[in-house]
């Protein structure tokens, strides 16, 4: 897919797109636009850094 056909799918416009080519930081509802579009779902989770003694 090509970042044109996601901006498509996603209805992000051209400057979006953009910041995230370039490596931007993409926000939590913009990453679940690009799931749905990619027909995946979103998983963000906390972890531990250490285990619990």
């Amino acid at each position: 897919m090509t970042w044109a056909e996601l901006a498509e799918r996603t209805g992000f416009k051209q400057p979006a797109v953009a910041r995230l080519e370039a490596g931007g930081t993409p926000i939590i509802p913009m990453l679940e636009r690009l799931a749905e579009a990619l027909e995946m779902r979103l998983s963000v989770q906390f972890q531990p850094l250490r285990e619990a003694s």
